[in-house]
């Protein structure tokens, strides 16, 4: 599919580029998708829950009532889960969430994350440019000119740019990322995806292995 590029003025620069098929117009696989999703967001949890159970609370070991003759149940333990203050039973313990993905299913996840929003036409491809100096004012600019300054927005770079990316640091609906750092959560959780030039053939080659 063809795309034309755009400046970071908004304008039409009169080139166009050729998407590959085969990355962008894939029919999506919604169940690669998915787990894909669900492993990015698995991975953020630190999974450092706990409560503490009936060895690990603090409190006295001695019989509290003697074992018959009271008219209720027995209790050997002022810690026991049924008391107010006792432990828990099989409360959370800290653990770890991820869980292992085939660099193939990954593949297919983000080349269906992209196909969805070519689909969709929220695919901006943009060429390379960079400011002199970090300014928010001026990655605010670029947002205007392309009509995204109350959008979600994705910037995908070819390499690593320091002023382009603190430049879009203290805005919230703006991200910058390189090629390599791509997610299918990151391209579905945006409303346009904006692909720098200089990304297109690394995302391409990544992905086509």
């Amino acid at each position: 599919m063809e795309v034309k590029v755009l400046d970071f003025n908004g304008k039409d620069t009169g080139r166009k580029v050729q998407l590959s098929d085969s990355v962008f117009a894939i029919e999506p696989n919604n169940h690669a998708v998915y787990l894909d999703v669900k492993q990015y967001l698995a991975n953020q949890r630190q999974g450092t829950h706990k409560a503490k159970e009936r060895a690990e609370v603090a409190g006295s070991t001695r019989k509290i009532k003697k074992q018959k003759g009271t008219g209720t149940a027995r209790a050997g333990s002022i810690k026991n889960p049924l008391f107010k203050g006792g432990g828990t039973i099989f409360g959370p313990r800290p653990r770890s969430y991820s869980f292992k993905l085939n660099k193939g299913l990954k593949r297919l996840a983000r080349k269906s994350a992209f196909s969805i929003k070519a689909k969709e036409a929220n695919i901006i491809v943009l060429e390379d440019f960079n400011f002199e100096a970090p300014n928010t004012k001026n990655f605010i600019n670029v947002l205007k000119a392309l009509g995204l300054e109350n959008k979600k927005s994705l910037f995908v770079l070819g390499e690593s740019n320091k002023n382009v990316y603190l430049s879009s640091r203290n805005l919230k609906a703006s991200n910058v990322v390189t090629s390599s750092e791509l997610s299918t959560y990151a391209i579905l959780n945006t409303n346009n995806l904006v692909l720098l030039e200089g990304s297109l053939e690394l995302i391409e080659e990544n992905l086509s292995k």
